[in-house]
């Protein structure tokens, strides 16, 4: 049986108008194994059979990046859940551990004794628009198919 790739790539991610929202540039390119759950699945659909030095723009709609934005994660809780926070604000992430994996809640607002807290991914709901540039591409090594194995 074949071995899944793992391609490392420069990316930019921008937003509908253009603007350079995150990057690769000046720091290290990301790596990852295809069929692992470390990148939004556009992504390893763009590069699936590209080589090194293979430049792609695409377009990943929310259904191959981070889903739609789920209103049901839009929740109001008692301001006592944050009792430890001396100056609650909006726009704070904080980390829960609830249920079998951590999630990452932001505030969206503050009523009186009530906070907003949204619990999507902050991309939820938006179409990505990547630049790549394919750096390289392999086969998996025995530690990354036994710490992330594909789905």
């Amino acid at each position: 049986m074949q071995r899944p790739a793992v391609y490392t790539v420069h990316y930019r991610l921008k937003n509908r108008t253009g603007e350079v929202i995150d990057t690769s540039e000046g720091g290290e390119p990301l790596t990852f194994m295809l069929g692992s759950g470390s990148v939004i699945k556009g992504i390893q659909e763009a590069v699936k059979g590209r080589g090194p030095g293979d430049c792609l723009e695409v377009t990943v709609p929310p259904e191959l990046a981070y889903g739609e934005h789920n209103p049901e994660l839009v929740r109001r809780v008692p301001r006592s859940m944050f009792e430890s926070v001396d100056d609650l604000q909006i726009g704070m992430k904080f980390q829960t551990n609830t249920g079998d994996e951590a999630q990452v809640i932001k505030v969206v607002g503050i009523d009186g004794n009530l906070v907003h807290v949204d619990a999507n991914h902050p991309l939820a709901g938006f179409t990505l628009y990547f630049d790549l540039e394919i750096v390289q591409v392999r086969e998996a090594s025995d530690d990354e198919l036994a710490s992330d194995p594909p789905r």
